[in-house]
C-alpha cells in the first residue's frame, strides 16, 4: 500500500511526536530517580557520620547503583526513539 506525500508526512509527524513524548517520560523518570537517589545517598551519608554503621555505605552504593542504571535506561530509550523517527524516513 503506497502513501501519497502528505499521508507519509503526517505518519512521520505522528511517530517523531511519539518518540519525543517517549524521551520525556523518560527525562521525568531519571529527574525523579535522581531526586531519589540524591536523597537517599544524602541520609545515608549523615546516619553513617552519625552512627559510624557499616550498613550505610551499602544504601549509598546501591542508591549510586540505581541512578547509573537509570542513565542507561535513559540512553537506551533515547537511541530507540531515534532509530523508530529513522526508520519512517
Amino acid at each position: 500500500m503506497a502513501f501519497d506525500s502528505s499521508a507519509k508526512t503526517n505518519l512521520q509527524r505522528a511517530v517523531a511526536q511519539s518518540a519525543a513524548i517517549a524521551v520525556q517520560d523518560a527525562v521525568d523518570n531519571l529527574r525523579h530517580i535522581e531526586g531519589i537517589s540524591t536523597t537517599t545517598i544524602g541520609v545515608a551519608f549523615a546516619k553513617f557520620l552519625e552512627t559510624d554503621d557499616p550498613r550505610y555505605p551499602k544504601i549509598i552504593k546501591e542508591a549510586s547503583k540505581v541512578f547509573a542504571e537509570s542513565t542507561e535506561q535513559f540512553a537506551k530509550v533515547g537511541k530507540a526513539a531515534a532509530e523508530v523517527v529513522k526508520s519512517f524516513e
